[in-house]
């Protein structure tokens, strides 16, 4: 027989059903035992030198023995698990998990949002309204705010209570006509985004949220070559998304699921979290942030309308008044620099320091890239169907290998690097040949086009394409184009790299000897002292020792 006391002080959201007090380990349970002189055991050894009174730490298992298991000497966690496998294997009880969600979907007093398809009766009682009635419209209002009372027990009139047309209505729901009162409250629209993919996959169809058939095709069909076990294959959100947006949307599918309506556990296949855009921030003397765009720097130091301000980095947002408008961008650099610049700020899983000064650097790419198939002055398309010179095309190749796997990766700041290393090889060949080659132009074209598709669109039609580049496959690299002819090496004489040579990719030992002795410098030492020992590390370096 144990106690059982009932209290005040247990967390409502914590759970429900009996609560285990342990108070050598809670300061609740301590302050509550000591009140009603209740003795207290510690089952976790308290860290060396701890005087407090409940021990909330980690540590060791102590007074933790029974018959046939002994919990002594164990972690905290490995208690647990140990005990949860005891229970388990004994029949006693079996270990779960409890998921909490805050609710904070519904009940929003506001006028904007989905109407909830319930009205109560004269006895107050909630009744759904049938399929046949649905959708309920929102009724036209002109005053959207929620009305406040002077009674502090009262909770505030929203916005369609005043709708009293609306409100009140006369229905036959089965039982005749009758008088009804409508649901006031509204959905914050959270609840058509929990599932607005599910959606997308059948968006005209009038009798169904989506057709079995097709949501079975997207979510366990296979696409690309591989099996897909989501809807979504990607799903790119904030760090705050895990506890909203996307918390949410899984857990709505997951009720879809248990109801048959899915075929997927899961919705999505692969979460990628983006990192924060940050921005300089400034700080007044009252610690209030201040508009980030009227700050003047002078001599290093910072001032707001003459005042002095504290600069630091911060989250680009509204509440650190330190956002930038991308309409100022888009109308001095254009959407497809935007573009480019976000992505080449770095990972995209980092977070990144916004400079606005950096983004010329994108947008000389853009520009080069158009004048190296348009000409600047007359406004002619110099390109051409001479083939490439082999430099040339191995460069084309090694790029289309690299920016495909960065883009698989999500790697766009280093996808941008490689077509703007292709681009500036571009630029020797047109100043050398006066054209650029057709067979280099359209697969860079292609490639540059998910990542500034406006001036991509533009040159794929200025190079003769009557249709759109969106239906265009993706450029394949050719295998051929991606080895090595020659590679160089470094020459090292007594340890001191004395020389860089080159030699065939698949040069033997003694045509990497040969070649690190032809040269002049090499040659020379070897002149005044004969080699004693080479060694030879193929594709990287000969050591030559005297």
């Amino acid at each position: 027989p144990i106690p059982v006391f009932v209290a005040d002080y247990v967390l409502m959201g914590y759970g429900t059903g009996a609560i285990m007090a342990v108070p050598g380990q809670d300061e609740r349970d301590w302050d509550f035992a000591e009140l009603f002189d209740l003795p207290i055991v510690r089952t976790v050894a308290p860290s060396e030198g701890f005087e407090g009174n409940a021990f909330t730490g980690d540590g060791l298992a102590i007074n933790s023995s029974t018959d046939g298991l002994s919990l002594d000497g164990l972690g905290v966690a490995e208690a647990k698990s140990r005990m949860i496998e005891w229970l388990e294997a004994h029949g006693h009880g079996r270990g779960a998990t409890t998921y909490r969600l805050r609710d904070w979907l519904f009940s929003r007093q506001r006028y904007w949002g989905e109407p909830f398809p319930i009205v109560y009766d004269i006895d107050d009682r909630p009744v759904a309204l049938p399929e046949t009635m649905l959708p309920v419209e929102l009724p036209d209002v002109t005053d959207f705010e929620p009305r406040v009372t002077d009674d502090p027990d009262a909770l505030p009139e929203p916005p369609l209570g005043r709708a009293e047309q609306w409100v009140n209505v006369t229905l036959d729901l089965g039982n005749g006509s009758q008088p009804y009162r409508r649901e006031t409250n509204t959905m914050p629209q959270w609840a058509g985004s929990c599932w607005y993919y599910l959606r997308y996959l059948d968006p005209t169809n009038e009798d169904a949220m989506v057709d079995p058939a097709v949501e079975r095709y997207w979510a366990t069909g296979t696409r690309d070559g591989k099996p897909a076990s989501g809807v979504v294959d990607l799903y790119v959100g904030g760090v705050e998304h895990a506890v909203l947006h996307l918390l949410y949307a899984r857990f709505w599918h997951k009720v879809l699921f248990d109801l048959g309506h899915v075929t997927t556990v899961e919705p999505f296949q692969r979460l990628y979290n983006q990192g924060y855009v940050l921005a300089p921030a400034f700080v007044d003397a009252r610690g209030i942030y201040v508009e980030a765009s009227e700050v003047e720097e002078r001599g290093g130091t910072y001032s707001f309308r003459g005042e002095p301000v504290t600069r630091e980095n911060g989250k680009m947002g509204k509440s650190l008044k330190n956002s930038v408008t991308p309409d100022d961008i888009c109308s001095e650099y254009g959407a497809d620099t935007l573009r480019l610049y976000e992505m080449f700020m770095g990972p995209l899983d980092a977070s990144r320091v916004w400079n606005t000064a950096d983004i010329i650097g994108v947008h000389r790419f853009l520009q080069r890239l158009w004048r190296n198939v348009v000409d600047e002055d007359s406004g002619a398309v110099h390109v051409n169907d001479t083939p490439a010179d082999d430099e040339t095309r191995r460069a084309l190749h090694r790029t289309i290998a690299s920016v495909a796997a960065d883009m698989d990766a999500l790697r766009f700041n280093t996808a941008i690097a490689r077509l703007t290393e292709l681009n500036n090889h571009l630029t020797s060949v047109v100043a050398r040949d006066g054209a650029a080659p057709r067979e280099i132009v359209e697969p860079l074209i292609l490639m540059t086009a998910p990542l500034a598709p406006h001036l991509a669109e533009e040159l794929w039609s200025v190079t003769g394409h009557p249709e759109t580049l969106a239906y265009a496959p993706f450029p394949k690299a050719d295998p051929a184009y991606l080895t090595e002819d020659q590679v160089e090496i470094a020459v090292q004489v007594d340890g001191k790299v004395r020389a860089r040579v080159n030699v065939a990719a698949d040069a033997d030992d003694a045509a990497h000897e040969a070649a690190a002795r032809a040269d002049a410098k090499v040659a020379a030492l070897l002149a005044e002292k004969p080699a004693r020992k080479v060694i030879v590390v193929r594709g990287r370096l000969v050591n030559i020792i005297r």
